[in-house]
């Protein structure tokens, strides 16, 4: 009579040689005590928490909205660097230029820029 082996499945190397199986049932279990079963259901990850508060928007929004003053400001109209230093300044929160912009779209805000205008045209040469 032949004896049948035990068969048993094992974690693929790469895995357990860096304790990546323990890591990921270690995971699910932790998910599972703090949500029960519908801890499991993957999820989108949080992300990093919002830089600008409501309070912070708010006063953007009335900077935006009220313009630059030359004297104070130093700057003759809004541009993102300049507004980053501005947060800088008032909130002591630094901000990238491309978040900021994220941030400002969300408010409703386009970045505009001044039609180009070559230097030799004539006021009415372009009718609009």
């Amino acid at each position: 009579m032949r004896r049948r082996r035990a068969v048993f499945w094992r974690w693929p190397p790469s895995m357990t040689g860096r304790g990546g199986a323990l890591q990921i049932v270690r995971d699910w279990v932790i998910k599972f005590n703090a949500h029960g079963p519908d801890g499991l259901i993957a999820r989108k990850a949080p992300g990093q928490p919002l830089k600008l508060s409501e309070a912070h928007r708010a006063a953007l929004r009335a900077a935006i909205e009220s313009g630059p003053t030359a004297a104070i400001d130093g700057v003759v109209r809004w541009r993102l660097v300049d507004l980053c230093r501005w947060i800088w300044e008032e909130f002591r929160v630094g901000i990238a230029k491309q978040t900021l912009s994220r941030e400002l779209r969300a408010m409703g805000y386009r970045k505009l820029s001044a039609r180009p205008r070559h230097h030799a045209q004539a006021d009415g040469a372009i009718a609009d």
